[in-house]
C-alpha cells in the first residue's frame, strides 16, 4: 500500500509510522519537521505545511494514495481543507477524532461505537464531532471515503497520564501532597501507542472500515488512585494523595477543570469488539505498569527532560489549601 500520514510524528502517529514501515508500507509523511520525536527510518518525507494550502500542494504534486491518515485536523476548517486537496487523490481518507466526542458522562457503559456523541462541557470534543459530521456528509453526499477513528488517552514514554505531567512525579519525589480529582476511584483507560497501532493498521486499505467509526483502546480499566500509585512506584517515591472535587480544581484552574469535567473526571470503559472483528490480530500487550517505567526511564535520562511548571506548583498548592480550609486533612 502506498499511504500518506499528515503529521507522522505525534505520540499515535509516531508509533502507526514505525509500525507501518515494518510491515512494508510505502509510506509518505507531510511534516513540518518541528517534532521532539524523529522521524521514521524508511518513510519518505514530503515537507509542507498542512495549513498552508499552496505549501501542501506543492509537497503533494501529482502523488496519490491508497489511504491518507490526518492525525492534526482538529476543526471543520482543517476538514474543508482536506476535501479540497484530497478528492480524487485516496482512496481512503482517515480522521483521527476522540473518544472524548462520546457521550459525557456515558449513561451507559461500557462505550459503544454507537454511543451518542455530546461534550457539554469541553470545546476540543465538540470540535472533532463537528468534524465527523462534516465528514460523515461528505461521505453521503458525494461518497468520500471516510474512516473515523477514536483515540482514547493513548501514551508513550514522554506522556505522563496526569495535568502538570513531571511536575506532579517531582511533588512526589519531594514528598509533597498531589491532588487526584474527585475521590480517585472512576476508572480510566490508557493505551500505549504501540498498541493502538495495531489496531489502526489494520484499517488501512480496509474496504470494510470506509464509511465506518472504530475506537482502538486498551481492555485495562484503571481508577485515578491506582495510576498515581503506578507513576509513584515508577519514580521510587510515595504518592501523598489529596481527593479534591473537579469543580473546586476548575474553580482555580478553568483550563485543567475543563480536561477534568469534560473528560477525566468520569470513568470511561470501551468495548472493542468492533475492531477486533475487523482487526483479529489487535491485541494490548503493555499494561500500564510496565509503561510508566518507560516514561520514568525516559524523564531520568536526560535532566532537560524534568521541568517542573512553577505556576502549576503553586495553583496545586493554593487548591490543598483551599480545600484543607473547608475539609481539614493531614
Amino acid at each position: 500500500m502506498k499511504v500518506l500520514f499528515i503529521g507522522g510524528t505525534g505520540i499515535i502517529s509516531s508509533a502507526c509510522s514505525k509500525l507501518a514501515v515494518q510491515r512494508g508500507i510505502d509510506l509518505y509523511l507531510l511534516n513540518r519537521g518541528q517534532s521532539i520525536r524523529p522521524l521514521v527510518d524508511g518513510a519518505a518525507v514530503l515537507r509542507g505545511d498542512i495549513r498552508d494550502p499552496q505549501s501542501a500542494r506543492a509537497a503533494l504534486g501529482k502523488l496519490t494514495f491508497d489511504a491518507v491518515v490526518n492525525f492534526v485536523a482538529f476543526v471543520p476548517e482543517h476538514i474543508e481543507s482536506d476535501l479540497e486537496l484530497l478528492r480524487g487523490r485516496t482512496g481512503q481518507y482517515v480522521f483521527i477524532s476522540s473518544a472524548s466526542a462520546y457521550q459525557t458522562p456515558p449513561a451507559a457503559q461500557p462505550v459503544v461505537e454507537s454511543t451518542p456523541l455530546n461534550n457539554p462541557f469541553w470545546q476540543y470534543s465538540r470540535n472533532k464531532i463537528a468534524c465527523e459530521e462534516r465528514l460523515l456528509r461528505a461521505y453521503r453526499e458525494e461518497k468520500f471515503p471516510v474512516t473515523i477513528v477514536r483515540p482514547s488517552h493513548t501514551y508513550d514514554a514522554t506522556l505522563l497520564p496526569m495535568e502538570g505531567g513531571y511536575t506532579v512525579v517531582d511533588r512526589m519525589l519531594r514528598g509533597k501532597q498531589v491532588i487526584v480529582h474527585g475521590d480517585g476511584t472512576s476508572l480510566w483507560t490508557l493505551t500505549h501507542n504501540s498498541d493502538f497501532a495495531k489496531g489502526f493498521l489494520g484499517l488501512l486499505g480496509n474496504a470494510h472500515a470506509i464509511g465506518d467509526t472504530y475506537h482502538i483502546t486498551s481492555d485495562e480499566w484503571l481508577s485515578w488512585n491506582q495510576i498515581f500509585e503506578l507513576v509513584a512506584r515508577a519514580a521510587g517515591a510515595q504518592a501523598r494523595i489529596v481527593h479534591v472535587p473537579s469543580d473546586l480544581i476548575a474553580a482555580y484552574d478553568p483550563d485543567w477543570g475543563d480536561g477534568l469535567l469534560g473528560d477525566k473526571s468520569h470513568s470511561m470503559l470501551f468495548d472493542n469488539s468492533k475492531i477486533k472483528r475487523l482487526v483479529p490480530d489487535f491485541i494490548c500487550t503493555t499494561p500500564f505498569s510496565r509503561g510508566v517505567e518507560e516514561i520514568i526511564a525516559w524523564y531520568n535520562a536526560d535532566p532537560a527532560r524534568r521541568n517542573v511548571n512553577e505556576t502549576f506548583n503553586k495553583v496545586c498548592d493554593r487548591v490543598i489549601s483551599a480545600y484543607k480550609s473547608a475539609w481539614p486533612i493531614t
